[in-house]
């Protein structure tokens, strides 16, 4: 490098202007008249799931082995048959939980219903599927194990399993209701994405 030769003087390069734009897209509101009827759909379509699920835990729900007391003749269970009235309520609750979870995530698919009301529809609809579901699984139970014409001291039958309390059809709505939510927030979008569909 020639050290008598002139500076060479470098310009700076101008940075262009950053210009930001923001385009702000008005929040969606929520869509009721529009989603009343598919609601109501929903709501019918849920409880008819009633049905096969009473079915299934009629099929599913142990009976208990009791004998016929000598003194009252009333039902007493043989050994530890009394679990079975744990184990026809916890039936139910799976039951419940699992029809629940699919109900949640098929209503979650229905992209351009997405919202509270549709939510609030399969959470009903859930409820009254549940509480049918009790009511016509006991029936179903008692017609699959009928009690004999006659019963002497100290037989042992075969007793149906019934509900003694209501608590089982909360399972149903609940799990619906949380899989709808986990939806949702996994979504993270303010109109839940019923643009894309």
């Amino acid at each position: 490098m020639d050290e008598n030769a002139a500076p060479v003087s470098v310009e700076p390069v101008p940075e262009p202007p950053y210009v930001y734009h923001y385009y702000l897209r008005p929040r969606p509101k929520v869509v009721v008249k529009r989603d009343l009827l598919p609601s109501l759909g929903v709501l019918l379509t849920t409880f008819a799931f009633g049905l096969p699920a009473a079915y299934v835990w009629s099929w599913l729900a142990p009976a208990q082995l009791k004998i016929v007391s000598p003194q009252d003749g009333k039902f007493y269970p043989v050994g530890v048959e009394s679990y079975h009235r744990l184990d026809a309520l916890m039936v139910f609750v799976l039951i419940g939980l699992g029809a629940g979870a699919v109900t949640g995530i098929a209503v979650w698919l229905l992209r351009q219903r997405r919202g509270p009301v549709v939510m609030l529809a399969m959470t009903a609809g859930s409820f009254a599927a549940a509480w049918f579901a009790q009511w016509l699984g006991g029936s179903l139970a008692a017609a699959r194990y009928p009690m004999p014409p006659t019963v002497n001291p100290n037989d042992t039958v075969l007793v149906a399993p019934v509900f003694e309390t209501w608590w089982g059809i909360l399972a149903w709505p609940l799990a619906a209701a949380l899989a709808y939510g986990c939806c949702t927030a996994w979504n993270g979008l303010d109109d839940l994405g019923r643009r894309l569909g």
